[in-house]
């Protein structure tokens, strides 16, 4: 995306009418130090060596972009698989921490907190934190650490200290409450990676910025395999929304590129159990940004669901509140059912188990149809490791 591309961040924060940083005053002077100095860090040549560096030899970037042959057959169109899932940690998440933690060892940051979710991100900071020296602590919802059990042992043995998050819907909101009322309370020594394009500015513009390798990646990727480096559209799936905001990064300007955001409806949009905050949500300020947010009509939020801990969050990311409403991006939204559906059929045609995040992805495309000539990317985001035990009581696979 170019510097001056209507869909990038203005001096304020703001992309049209949703960001901004609305933040208490005693975390002003560290959001404004980040503020003041994260674009002149990040353009140094000598950050840029060392994140392009670590991305490639620690990482194992770049990931492939896969011709899912059987998928494409079944759905008569051109479908890339994205494979964020080869990273190391297992998701695209590590692709943000490595440049935040250098970040935050530009400004001087001894101590690293960090919320999650589905566990990807809490995992990706204690690989940074670990790799780096640097202490760390990831906030996490006592259902999220029940059901992502396999990421909490990960964070533990890679030295994080896991605190679980017990009020409210003890899930992904909940423990970026509890991140936030950490970093007010030690405001000189500690730096908040925050894992999606969510909070105050310059947040969702950075985390934006590190994710968008998955889209430079994946023009100069089509351009060998298929002659142009531009794809028919672009899924990806979307709570917060870094995965998406990643492989939308460079073809928002090209309006030829359709982009499709897929959230999580839980167990249907109109249910009282869902997360599809782009249908259920209004205007309003959550984690210091303004943006949609799922709310009543006193302002008070609204607890999300999805069978994936990582789309189970009340808001979206202020770029992708003004995608949706400017029409750039399309907000569709997938059933946990059909998930699960996408999970088995990505298996069962391609030989891959994703994450149950990246398979609301993939359940986009029962939904719609395309041309033999499309060519469509979905990014996934994630494999399914952490996920084995709802795949297994949902699949009836126990002993």
């Amino acid at each position: 995306m170019k510097e001056k591309s209507k869909f990038s961040v203005d001096s304020k924060g703001f992309y049209g009418e949703y960001g901004g940083a609305f933040i208490p005053e005693l975390l002003y002077p560290n959001v404004k130090e980040l503020e003041e100095n994260y674009l002149h860090i990040m353009k140094e040549e000598q950050f840029q060596k060392d994140f392009l560096a670590l991305l490639k030899d620690y990482v194992g970037r770049p990931t492939p972009l896969y011709f899912a042959k059987r998928l494409s057959s079944k759905y008569g169109c051109k479908i890339y698989l994205k494979r964020e899932d080869l990273n190391h940690t297992g998701a695209h998440k590590v692709n943000n921490t490595i440049g935040q933690i250098l970040v935050a060892q530009k400004l001087g940051k001894k101590r690293i907190i960090a919320e999650t979710g589905a566990g990807q991100h809490g995992v990706a900071t204690a690989t940074a934190c670990a790799l780096m020296g640097l202490e760390c602590i990831v906030y996490m919802g006592e259902v999220d650490i029940a059901r992502q059990a396999p990421n909490v042992a990960r964070m533990k043995m890679l030295g994080a200290k896991v605190i679980a998050a017990t009020s409210g819907s003890k899930t992904l909101k909940d423990a970026t409450n509890e991140a936030i009322r950490d970093w007010i309370n030690n405001p000189t020594d500690t730096y908040y990676i925050i894992g999606s394009v969510v909070g105050p500015h310059p947040y969702p513009d950075m985390v934006a910025r590190f994710q968008s390798v998955i889209s430079q990646e994946m023009k100069q990727q089509l351009l060998t395999q298929t002659g142009n480096e531009l794809p028919s559209c672009i899924i990806a799936c979307i709570g917060g929304g870094s995965n998406a905001a990643g492989a939308f990064y460079h073809f928002l300007d090209n309006e030829d590129v359709e982009l499709v955001a897929v959230e999580a409806s839980g167990k249907g949009i109109h249910s009282g159990e869902s997360a599809a905050t782009m249908v259920l949500g209004s205007d309003g300020i959550i984690h210091a940004s303004k943006t949609k947010l799922m709310q009543t009509k006193d302002g008070q939020i609204i607890e999300p669901y999805s069978i994936s801990a990582g789309l189970d969050y009340p808001g979206i990311g202020p770029l992708h509140a003004h995608l949706g409403e400017s029409g750039r991006a399309k907000f569709v939204s997938a059933t946990d059912d059909e998930a699960l559906s996408a999970v088995r059929e990505l298996c069962e045609l391609e030989g891959i188990i994703p994450a149950l995040e990246s398979a609301h992805a993939l359940a986009y495309l029962p939904k719609t149809s395309f041309n033999t000539n499309d060519t469509v990317v979905i990014n996934l985001s994630g494999r399914g490791d952490k996920d084995l035990s709802t795949y297994i009581n949902a699949f009836g696979y126990e002993q």
